[in-house]
């Protein structure tokens, strides 16, 4: 389990084909202390949870690796990474720890897209859109899970197509790779859990 609330930002060392070639291993370099990067341990990588299979230390940095299969690879992002990319990082959520945004999965429900990017204030109104299907899920005030980013949502809309937005702030953009985000960028989703229980639950009983 996450929260939401990034704590690192990665970059991809390499990217490579991995068993049968359906597999692909990425290196990630990152700031976490090596103690941390214990192998088997979950990741969210812009916001996908996965499980480091190998680790070590390499100077004042340190690198793990993970694995994406293709499941993954066709409902994620992760198709598209290439070395150099920028990746948001939570480690995994331990007893006791704070619960600073929301409760997160890492599992992706899928991706939408960045349709406008304006200024408010001083943080970035963000709008996106994304398959109709999911719409009764996000309401406004709710969370949602963009990049590994726990969002309060701001608005929704069934105008010419299913849209919301959220409001980022100055630090996060600057914390996050969302400093680097633009219109068309593609961004994993993942709709909170408990909305998706009570749907679950009150189409069971209608």
């Amino acid at each position: 389990m996450f929260t939401g609330i990034i704590t690192d930002i990665g970059t991809i060392k390499s990217r490579k084909q991995a068993h049968d070639k359906a597999d692909i291993e990425f290196i990630i370099d990152c700031h976490y202390p090596p103690a941390s990067l214990s192998i088997g341990a979950s990741i969210a990588c812009d916001g996908i949870c996965l499980t480091v299979t190998k680790a070590e230390a390499r100077k004042n940095e340190s690198w793990f690796a993970v694995e994406t299969s293709p499941e993954t690879l066709a409902v994620t992002t992760a198709n598209t990474w290439q070395a150099g990319r920028k990746l948001n990082l939570e480690q995994s959520l331990r007893l006791g720890d704070e619960l600073g945004g929301h409760m997160v999965s890492g599992h992706v429900d899928g991706v939408v897209e960045i349709v406008d990017i304006r200024a408010d204030a001083g943080s970035q109104c963000f709008t996106f859109a994304l398959p109709p299907q999911f719409m009764p899920f996000i309401v406004p005030k709710g969370s949602v899970t963009l990049n590994g980013t726990s969002f309060t949502v701001n608005e929704t809309t069934y105008a010419d197509k299913a849209i919301f937005n959220v409001n980022i702030i100055a630090h996060t953009l600057a914390v996050t790779n969302w400093g680097a985000a633009q219109i068309g960028d593609k961004v994993n989703f993942e709709i909170d859990m408990f909305a998706r229980y009570v749907a679950h639950f009150a189409k069971q009983t209608m």
